[in-house]
This record gives structure tokens, C-alpha cells and sequence, in this order.
């Protein structure tokens, strides 16, 4: 079983790998020249120097299609659905093939390919942004992870209804520790007695973390997508914790942020109510870090991945010999920073459940008055 795990993500690393050259190739190509019939200049036929910055973050932001592979200066790319309202000319929907990677408009927008704007739709007529309600790979990406992690819930759900008493099997058993782990020694832990009533959401915010973590290091649909690293999504899952812990706080919540215990009267009033302007504030910067967390750790795994694949095209504009040579130890730290990855994906989704758990016990904690005064 273990040589098997091994080979897998052996196989994983390597594909990622691939995808890395295969995307690099992409980048490097020149352009079609649309002049073909014309003569070109020396200046026109000099290949675009390699641009390792726009190499890495072209690989880290959303898109309007899914890239698969290129051939020469082919692109094969799975086309996603456009859905674009301007205040001119309505709601318009078509795939984003018609843009033909940039090189073509169509219904009065265009698809921008440089500069600052890169991936953003714009209206020809006054270059002004449409309401822009797209498909895009982190939208396709997050449905297609919703869609796996209802088929696995569903189909262990009906099994736990069908068989109660029957040993697990098949996803069950692969399922079934992880969560009796974090119901015992992480959530129940954290939270006390009333842990139940926030075990649906956390579970659901470890799985969901971690699947599409895990999904953003497989080079093929519905991988390959940096959704985790996209900081709207880690906001996103950080505004649910901040308003669960807000809603869920007690009244003793409240009073140690507004009148903490413990601390002099002079620390606590007017004019510099120091203290409860230092819990307020950390109040906000709690889901702050666990927005920043998440968002960080991932995008940093997939910018050093490909920055050793830039490595190899860096040297070799040096001296193609430096190129091949760079080129193995590139390959070798690729494949140990995808098995990084791997470890990575779960470390983030189990410390942002786990500190979610925090706040939420922190919430409904009750404080009774021996606490208050400071005896044991």
C-alpha cells in the first residue's frame, strides 16, 4: 500500500512538472504573426526575452479557460462559459473560445493579454468594464470540488443509514478516522460541551479547504486551479468564521472585550480605554490571519514550484549547456516541493478548522466570577 501512495504522487509530482514546461512553452512562444503575408523585420522575428514574473503569476491567476496543453504555437484550452452585462447592449452569454485567446473580439468585448489589465473583459466601444458574472477556472474548479465532496458525504452518509452496524468499508474507512479526529481531539477540545452544534460547519470547512487544496496540485481538469490561493475565497471562508464567532458570542464574551477583568480602571476609560480598543481590534484581526494564512501558504507552494522550472529557461538564455545542467536539480526540488504541497494542504485546512474551533469556544465560553477575580 505504501509503495503504491508513493508511486501516485510520484506520478503527480511529475505531471505537475510537465505541466510547468508544457506552460512555460506557451509563455516563451512569440506570438502569431496576423502579417504572414508581408515581409518581417529582424526586430519582429527576435524571440520575447523570458519574463519569470509574469511566467508565476500567470500560472496563479484566474482565467476564462482552462489551459491543457500546447502544441507549437497551438493552444488547447477547455473553453468556460462568459457571462458578461453592459449597461449598453444587455446580458450577453458565449464560451470564451470566441476571444480566440485574446487574438479576436467578439460582440463588441474584447479580452485583454498585457499589462496590468491581463484577463479582464473590456467594452470595445468605450473601454469600460462590464459587470463580469463569468465561469472563470477558480469558479469551475470550486463546483466541481463541491460536486466531488456531495458524491463522497452522500455515499458514506447512506451507507452509516443502510448498514449502521456494519464495519466501514471503501470511503467510510478513509473518512471515518479523519473525522472522529477532529470531533475529539480538535473541535470537542476547543469548543466544550455545545461543540455539536458547529461540527456541520467545520467539517464541512476542513474538506472543503483541504479537497481543493489537494485539487491545485493535479495538472488536469478539475485540477490545477489555484482556488485556495485565491485571497476572495480565503476572505470568504474567514467572513463565516468572524460572523459565527460574532453571533455565537455570550454575554461574557462581550464583557471581557468591553470591560476585560483584571486589568486597572485607568486602562479601561476614557480618554485612552487602551485594553477594550486592543480586544476590539482583535476581534478583526483574528479571521485577518486566518485570510492571510491560507492565502500565503498556498500561493508561496505554487510560486516556488514554478520558480524552479524558471530556473531552467534563466540559465539557459546564459548558455544552453547551463540550461540542461540546472535543469535536473530543478526537476529533483519540483517533485520534493509537490510531496511539500501535499503535506502543506492538509497542515492549512487543519489549522484553519482548528483555529476557527478556538474562537468559536472562546465565544461561548462562560466566565464565572472566581475566573473574574483572578481566583483558582
Amino acid at each position: 500500500m505504501y509503495s503504491k501512495i508513493c508511486r501516485f504522487l510520484l506520478i503527480i509530482s511529475l505531471l505537475f512538472t510537465g505541466q510547468n514546461f508544457n506552460s512555460f512553452l506557451t509563455a516563451s512562444e512569440p506570438e502569431n504573426n496576423l502579417n504572414a503575408g508581408h515581409e518581417s523585420s529582424a526586430h519582429e522575428e527576435e524571440t520575447e526575452a523570458f519574463n519569470p514574473g509574469d511566467f508565476m503569476f500567470d500560472h496563479i491567476k484566474d482565467a476564462h479557460d482552462w489551459h491543457l496543453l500546447s502544441i507549437g504555437k497551438k493552444h488547447i484550452s477547455i473553453p468556460l462559459p462568459v457571462i458578461l452585462y453592459s449597461k449598453t447592449s444587455g446580458l450577453h452569454i458565449f464560451m470564451s473560445s470566441k476571444f480566440e485567446h485574446g487574438h479576436a473580439s467578439y460582440k463588441g468585448f474584447r479580452l485583454e493579454t498585457s499589462g496590468d489589465k491581463k484577463g479582464k473583459i473590456f467594452e470595445e466601444a468605450d473601454g469600460t468594464r462590464p459587470l463580469d458574472i463569468s465561469i472563470t477556472k477558480n469558479v469551475a474548479a470550486m463546483l466541481c470540488s463541491i460536486a466531488l465532496i456531495l458524491i463522497i458525504f452522500l455515499s458514506v452518509g447512506k451507507k452509516y443509514r443502510d448498514n449502521p452496524l456494519r464495519a466501514p468499508s471503501g470511503l467510510q474507512s478513509f473518512v471515518e478516522p479523519i473525522v472522529t479526529f477532529l470531533r475529539d481531539d480538535v473541535i470537542k477540545p476547543s469548543i466544550g460541551p455545545k461543540y455539536e452544534r458547529y461540527m456541520p460547519f467545520l467539517l464541512t470547512l476542513f474538506f472543503f479547504i483541504w479537497i481543493n487544496n489537494m485539487l491545485g496540485l493535479i495538472p488536469i481538469p478539475p485540477g490545477g486551479a489555484n482556488f485556495t490561493g485565491n485571497i476572495a475565497v480565503t476572505m470568504v471562508l474567514a467572513l463565516f468564521t468572524f460572523l459565527i464567532t460574532t453571533f455565537s458570542g455570550n454575554k461574557s464574551y462581550w464583557k471581557h472585550i468591553v470591560n476585560t477583568p483584571g486589568v486597572p480602571a485607568w486602562l479601561k476609560l476614557p480618554p485612552l480605554p487602551i485594553i477594550p480598543l486592543v480586544e476590539l481590534i482583535g476581534v478583526f484581526t483574528k479571521p485577518f490571519v486566518l485570510m492571510v494564512r491560507l492565502f500565503a501558504n498556498i500561493t508561496a507552494g505554487h510560486i516556488i514550484a514554478i520558480g524552479f522550472i524558471s530556473l531552467i529557461y534563466i540559465f539557459g538564455e546564459m548558455s544552453p549547456g547551463l540550461g540542461y545542467g540546472v535543469s535536473l536539480i530543478s526537476i529533483l526540488f519540483n517533485v520534493f516541493m509537490t510531496f511539500l504541497e501535499l503535506l502543506v494542504a492538509f497542515i492549512q485546512a487543519f489549522v484553519f478548522t482548528f483555529l476557527s474551533s478556538i474562537y468559536f469556544g472562546l465565544a461561548i465560553e462562560e466566565h464565572h466570577e472566581a475566573h473574574e477575580h483572578g481566583q483558582v
